[in-house]
């Protein structure tokens, strides 16, 4: 039985994720957590966005859910954008992110005229990081503005921890490796791998980040997609540094416990999941490998050739999602026996949660990462970009649940992150796809340690999502807390109950 907050004075909150797949696709999640605590959620988006995750909210309204969406139209030809792109996702090339970002800014005035509008009186917003202004309309009515960062814990410490220090001005080269510091582990990075949101390189991107974290001074707080048990004393550091207002309430895709809520998240997906789920039953449990470099594959042609060989040098059975193919390799026809290709967007929770897969080679986005623990799977990690090398740090240094492959040697240009050393296409990438699978597949010592510690976090985060559970307490927490807000402010309200 879900808990329940009774109140007179019905707790609305308004979450508006960031119109990307792995920002959009948490918060829905989040938003269904809410709603079963019988707070009244309004998403806010646009147009085209809606779209994707409409059948999921229709099913959630459907089974008593009070989840709203709130639509404003996006002007994507008047910001100098392409014509109907709503979403990062549809963007001709990573170019053209920043430009997206700075076109969000012209939502400001539609969001806040229909804000007014919304019944009962927000209780609190929940905004993406990446929306700043969100915080002036927090500030101006008066009511608490929480900030979602789609990240880990790990990684805001390291991020919050290199600002304050200001070790980046004493760090000439691209390439001269820092300690972080301040950190438990000792995890030594470059400025190359830096995200930009760390070490931006035009004028545009450094004023845009000085409003990020401006309007992080007076966020209310932070909230997390992640479970104290996996993070530990990097999530208690983040609290001290945040001032004890971070909630962990992931891991959030647990809320699917359906096939179709499962197969259904984010965009319609290619494959029938019953087709994808009778492939995967005739594999033996643990033998497969699932491939899958998110929505925003930043992999070049040569990348996927060579991942392409390395699979199939492995001889593991494996379940590879792509974005575009390159249909000259002859590769499917090779592979039929032991591959299946999925060619745009895969039904991930419901394949990673399947008996039959051992293996898991990721981007090392954080989406990605949490639901490979979530399903106990061990992880391959090939970061591309963004926090994702810090992600990869996370998951093999300091929680000992995968291997890496390829992506250490790298310099940054202005757009994008390039190999250094390693020759894009060379018979070496290869070799280190296979020997990362293979040495991920192990049975040895080495292996069934790492299996066993991912198995264990992979307990831990079903437990924590459950009633009793950290992450479900922190949610309590979280609710209760915008309630003495509110009680603070003179609004009426009742303390939280749980069932």
């Amino acid at each position: 039985m879900a808990s329940s907050v009774d109140h007179h004075h019905k707790l609305h909150f308004v979450l508006f994720p960031l119109m990307q797949q792995g920002h959009m696709i948490p918060m829905i999640d989040m938003a269904r957590l809410f709603a079963e605590r019988n707070i009244i959620v309004t998403i806010v988006t646009t147009p085209a966005n809606s779209l994707r995750f409409k059948k999921v909210v229709d099913r959630s309204v459907e089974s008593g859910l009070c989840i709203r969406l709130l639509i404003l139209p996006f002007p994507s030809a008047n910001t100098g954008l392409p014509e109907g792109c709503e979403n990062i996702d549809a963007l001709p090339s990573p170019e053209w992110a920043f430009k997206f970002l700075k076109a969000t800014t012209s939502l400001q005035e539609s969001f806040e005229k229909s804000f007014l509008d919304l019944e009962p009186v927000p209780s609190c917003i929940i905004s993406d990081m990446a929306f700043p202004w969100t915080a002036e309309i927090a500030d101006k009515l008066k009511i608490p503005r929480i900030s979602f960062y789609g990240t880990s814990c790990f990684y805001q410490l390291c991020s919050h921890n290199i600002l304050q220090s200001k070790i980046l001005e004493s760090t000439a080269s691209l390439s001269d490796p820092f300690i972080v510091p301040g950190l438990p582990d000792q995890i030594k990075v470059t400025k190359a791998i830096l995200p930009r949101t760390l070490y931006p390189t035009s004028d545009d991107l450094i004023d845009f980040c000085d409003q990020i974290r401006k309007a992080e001074l007076t966020a209310y707080g932070v909230v997390v997609n992640s479970f104290q048990e996996l993070e530990t004393v990097y999530e208690e550091e983040y609290q001290q540094a945040k001032f004890g207002k971070v909630w962990c309430v992931g891991p959030v895709s647990l809320c699917n416990r359906e096939i179709l809520d499962k197969a259904e998240r984010g965009n319609k997906t290619i494959i029938d999941e019953n087709q994808c789920l009778k492939w995967l039953d005739s594999r033996d449990p643990g033998s497969v490998v699932y491939a899958c470099f998110g929505s925003l594959c930043a992999l070049t042609s040569s990348e996927m050739i060579e991942l392409a060989l390395g699979l199939e040098a492995s001889k593991c059975p494996f379940v590879w999602k792509v974005g575009y193919w390159l249909h000259k390799e002859e590769f499917e026809e090779r592979n039929k026996d032991r591959g299946l290709v999925i060619k745009g967007w895969a039904p991930q929770v419901l394949i990673l949660s399947h008996r039959s897969i051992g293996g898991f080679l990721t981007h090392c986005g954080w989406n990605s990462v949490m639901e490979g623990v979530c399903a106990g799977v061990l992880l391959i990690a090939w970061p591309t970009g963004a926090e994702q090398f810090f992600n990869e740090k996370l998951i093999v240094q300091v929680l000992g649940i995968g291997v890496k492959v390829g992506a250490d040697d790298i310099l940054a240009s202005d757009t994008k992150l390039v190999h250094k050393e390693k020759v894009l296409g060379s018979a070496k990438n290869k070799g280190d796809v296979e020997k990362a699978v293979k040495k991920l597949m192990e049975e040895g010592k080495e292996g069934e340690e790492r299996r066993r510690k991912v198995r264990d976090f992979g307990k831990k985060a079903n437990r924590a999502m459950e009633e009793g559970g950290s992450s479900h307490n922190n949610l309590t927490l979280l609710i209760q807390n915008i309630m003495q807000y509110q009680a603070n402010m003179g609004l009426p309200c009742q303390v939280q109950k749980t069932a």
